[in-house]
């Protein structure tokens, strides 16, 4: 009985230890915090959704060839407290991201900046 109650507590520790690595994601660790990369395009999709709010958006490179560009934001709870609601953005709206670029090279950032057309700076929320 009590080999069975150390083993109990054993595995509670371990799934406890576990847990909060498998919180350590939200950080920065998959982009390049070394550099920047700003982009302008139309808004594909918003989703203001946990854990992540998520941009998508359709970029113009200089050869007129159009690229998905997706930007991770904080949760929406924590930009909620900036200003934002799910009703910030809507698809088609044009706008500027800058952030922190995928280290892959993929089309992605967490995104630091969101300007609108009209220049208006979003308050992100700190970024992370």
């Amino acid at each position: 009985m009590k080999h069975l109650r150390g083993t109990l507590i054993a595995l509670i520790v371990v799934l406890l230890l576990g847990s909060t690595l498998a919180f350590a994601h939200h950080g920065t660790a998959n982009y390049d915090t070394t550099k920047s990369v700003t982009v302008k395009g139309s808004v594909t999709n918003f989703q203001f959704i946990n854990p992540h709010v998520i941009i998508s958006m359709d970029v113009k490179d200089d050869k007129g060839i159009v690229q998905n560009w997706q930007g991770g934001l904080t949760s929406p709870n924590h930009l909620m407290r900036t200003g934002w609601t799910k009703e910030t953005l809507k698809l088609g709206d044009v706008i500027t991201m800058s952030g922190f670029p995928a280290k892959t090279g993929a089309p992605e950032m967490w995104i630091q900046k969101v300007m609108l057309a009209s220049g208006e700076v979003l308050d992100t929320g700190g970024g992370n």
